[in-house]
């Protein structure tokens, strides 16, 4: 369709100057409609952030570990701390351009258009998009910016101009490109789908300034578009899961050896009693040197044996589960990780002492099942069976 008017605003998240050009410019062109670059769950925080409502601050960690949302929950938490820290840095809270948008829509009483993907769909696509090279690349850049200590001011006006734009995009390509596609070609796409869809001619959208180049190159050639059910769909697409396959083959090695043995006519009770054994004492040892409780450590303990028979299950998140029943996750353990200063900090972390629960669990099994089991179980074995 042709538009009588259509303004595309591409604004920082956290710039107060851009927070003024989309009040100035609505109040100014007086827009039938505002699109704004949120989802409903986005739009109603931030409406309920602007009355001062408080929202629930405990984290429910261990539904998110049993839905399998741990990476889209660290991603969307540590993005946000992120975002955050840089507003308090500029003294600005983000998305006050979005916040503007809405008071400014509101006082002409023009009618908002929530035209983004969900957040939630949006991550999973990331994750499903991306290689496990590329997550691993991702998580360490994440994690290093949260205790960076480096101060250098940054001019958010001059992220702005397009020659930058382009550079931060073609560096994120580079390093990630399932999470550019993703984060950015889709949700272009999903955005300028959202512009189409308004019926009213008299238009303003207020996005990322990121965005705007490729919205307006969809819109220029929406025969290019990718219809909604695409863009919307979260059934990891890929080809053969190699690493998967790997894990899955050591399992069936002990498995074949056992077999093997026992077809042999070799005893393997006793065997079989010290691979339990030990793979419980493991599980229980990493657990309880990484500061879980007792109870975490036994679960922990108790379910290791079945983890390393089972590829896709690991101990410690069972452990991790156990864990956070007795520590209760808040929101402000979040804000808190970019404060952390001290071993002390760190320690009183409810999320910090979670993650190390798990992973000081699966630490202590992956060292039984590659070193001890191997070592005292399964090579043994395998010289009996075949006369060494």
């Amino acid at each position: 369709m042709i538009r009588e008017y259509l303004k595309i605003i591409g604004t920082a998240h956290v710039s107060q100057n851009s927070a003024n050009e989309v009040r100035e410019t609505i109040l100014e062109d007086q827009p039938d409609v505002v699109a704004i670059e949120l989802d409903r769950g986005r739009y109603i925080r931030l409406m309920n952030e602007k009355k001062g409502i408080v929202e629930d601050d405990q984290i429910h960690i261990t539904k998110i570990i049993k839905e399998n949302k741990v990476g889209v929950f660290l991603v969307t938490n540590i993005l946000s701390y992120m975002q955050n820290k840089i507003g308090d840095d500029l003294d600005i809270k983000p998305g006050s351009e979005m916040i503007s948008a809405i008071e400014a829509s509101e006082e002409i009483g023009c009618r908002i258009a929530l035209i983004d993907r969900d957040i939630n769909i949006t991550l999973q696509r990331v994750l499903n998009q991306m290689t496990t090279w590329e997550k691993l690349k991702f998580l360490y850049g994440l994690v290093s910016s949260l205790f960076s200590s480096d101060e250098e001011e940054m001019d958010i006006e001059e992220l702005k101009e397009q020659s930058n734009i382009d550079q931060a995009m073609e560096y994120f390509k580079e390093i990630s490109p399932g999470a550019y596609t993703a984060l950015v070609k889709e949700r272009d796409a999903y955005l300028a789908k959202g512009i189409l869809g308004i019926p009213e001619d008299k238009v303003i959208a207020v996005v990322g300034a990121g965005h705007r180049e490729g919205i307006i190159e969809y819109l220029n050639h929406p025969e290019t578009l990718p219809p909604y059910s695409e863009l919307n769909d979260m059934n990891k697409k890929g080809g053969i899961p190699w690493f998967k396959i790997i894990l899955s083959l050591i399992p069936i090695s002990f498995l074949v050896i056992f077999f093997l043995a026992w077809v042999n006519g070799i005893q393997i009770e006793e065997d079989i009693v010290q691979f339990v054994v030990i793979s419980m004492i493991m599980g229980f040892i990493g657990s309880i040197l990484s500061g879980s409780k007792i109870q975490s450590a036994i679960i922990g303990g108790l379910v290791a044996p079945l983890t390393i028979i089972h590829p896709l299950l690991a101990a410690g998140w069972f452990s991790g589960l156990a864990e956070a029943k007795f520590r209760k996750v808040r929101k402000s353990d979040i804000s808190n990780l970019g404060k952390i200063e001290s071993l002390r900090d760190l320690w009183s972390n409810n999320i910090i002492r979670i993650l190390l629960v798990v992973v000081g669990t699966n630490l202590g099994v992956s060292i039984a099942t590659l070193i001890i089991l191997p070592s005292q179980v399964f090579i043994p074995l395998f010289m009996k069976i075949f006369g060494g």
